[in-house]
């Protein structure tokens, strides 16, 4: 497909690094580049060096590179409103992204998830079944593990799992799961996308390919999500924790069903997903309703959800000290997916809040916590002043800064916990001001936590 291609890739992040190696393992000629100089990857490009890919590393105008190539291949974190993005259309050169060139060269089944939260929990939790069910699987995407460093192990037969963001499908063309999922919409993401409506758009591209038997699960109770179905051109089925739906997975009378109203097969009961929270059996019910769709058996799927203990960085158990439970939710980067994890509090809970800005609105966090057992918000970051200000705006006044100082504020909020109580890491932001990545925020809350000592003397 890309043999003798000459392709540029631009964004040297995990993504575009295992795009550049799959297009030399296809024989493209590849060129990479990125506004940081090749010191700063500390042997990441050895390989690809080694490989024969040029480097254009420390370049601020990768836009003027273009004459003569093929195509463009960006990372997610590169909008398409870049000057090399609009240089390379103007040019006539194809412009993709990772997933979708990972797409075009992959095999086996997809199956992809998007939608604003729960992806991360979903995607691990669908992957866990299909492994459950004998398939060879592999889980990808924005959980982490980018697409194109599995697809040169891929075989005919094989599962895919893909967790898609809206990045991602601001380079679609191709893309196209036999079964995907549209879990939920909530504000995220307005300083790139600036509007909803973009937002809502770029989430609907993971179906726009789907057509006759292929399966668009969507969620029966959010307006938005439930709305996607006059758009679909293929079947659709249906997950709800509160209603009966025409088609699919839902809750009667406390056990997860499969079917419709007047036909439908019980999988397990509500109570027993391990995983907890109403989010989390939302999660499940969209599991639920992707694998059958996909044919896994049913005593496969009750299985899973008896014993899948969830995500790293989301609602994870750190630590119990002095009577303190710590709680990691580094990955709640929005309002929406800190507002889950307080909602799952049922103890007194110190919350530490705050990182970079995604031009979100915390007016409806702000009425959370002032409905739950919050006794006291840690600021944090770059958004602390602008959560402040929505804090004292909605009433709420226990708030304490921290600055930029990530041990200090962990330190302040075990100070303000009692036993009995928790200390919760949601921010309900992205973690660039002080991170590389929520990843790196989870694991550095957790290091922090595990040397804290006790108070008790």
């Amino acid at each position: 497909m890309m043999k003798d291609k000459k392709v540029l890739v631009f964004g040297m992040a995990r993504s575009g690094i295992a795009a550049a190696k799959l297009l030399l393992l296809r024989g493209a000629k590849v060129s990479i580049c990125d506004a940081k100089e090749e010191a700063d990857f500390e042997g990441a490009l050895d390989e690809l060096k080694a490989a024969g890919a040029e480097f254009h590393l420390g370049e601020k105008h990768p836009e003027n590179l273009l004459e003569g190539y093929d195509a463009l291949l960006i990372s997610p974190g590169i909008p398409v409103e870049h000057p090399a993005v609009e240089r390379a259309k103007a040019l006539g050169i194809e412009v993709m992204g990772e997933v979708e060139y990972a797409y075009r060269e992959a095999k086996g089944q997809l199956l992809a998830i998007t939608g604003t939260n729960g992806k991360t929990t979903t995607t691990s939790l669908l992957g866990e079944i299909f492994k459950n069910a004998g398939k060879r699987t592999f889980v990808v995407g924005n959980i982490g593990t980018p697409y194109s460093g599995a697809v040169p192990e891929m075989k005919p037969g094989d599962v895919t799992v893909c967790e898609i963001s809206s990045f991602m499908m601001e380079t679609s063309s191709e893309f196209h799961p036999s079964v995907c999922a549209v879990l939920n919409i909530s504000e995220d993401h307005l300083n790139r996308h600036k509007t909803m409506e973009r937002y809502i758009a770029l989430k609907e591209r993971i179906f726009e390919n789907c057509k006759g038997d292929d399966v668009v699960v969507l969620n029966y109770d959010d307006p938005v999500t439930r709305d996607m179905a006059n758009r679909v051109h293929s079947r659709v089925a249906w997950f709800s924790s509160r209603n009966p739906v025409p088609f699919g997975a839902f809750v009667r009378d406390g056990m997860i069903v499969y079917g419709s109203p007047e036909d439908c097969k019980p999988i397990c009961e509500a109570k027993e997903v391990y995983i907890p929270g109403e989010h989390n059996l939302k999660n499940a019910l969209a599991a639920t309703a992707m694998a059958l769709a996909a044919g896994v058996p049913a005593p496969v799927i009750r299985h899973t959800l008896r014993t899948f203990k969830g995500v790293e960085h989301r609602i994870e158990f750190v630590r119990e000290l002095d009577g303190v439970r710590f709680i990691n939710d580094s990955k709640g980067t929005n309002v929406d997916s800190t507002i889950q994890a307080v909602r799952a509090m049922d103890r007194p809970t110190v919350l530490l809040l705050g990182g970079s800005d995604k031009n979100s609105d915390f007016a409806p966090l702000c009425e959370e916590i002032l409905k739950r057992p919050i006794s006291r918000v840690v600021l944090i970051g770059a958004t602390a002043k602008k959560i402040e200000d929505a804090l004292e705006k909605g009433g709420y006044h226990a708030w304490t800064h921290a600055g930029s100082d990530f041990r200090k504020a962990i330190e302040m909020a075990f100070e303000q916990a009692n036993a009995g109580g928790a200390v919760l890491l949601s921010p309900s932001c992205a973690s660039f001001d002080m991170f590389h990545d929520y990843e790196e925020r989870g694991r550095i809350f957790k290091d922090i936590v595990n040397s804290l000592e006790s108070r008790r003397a």
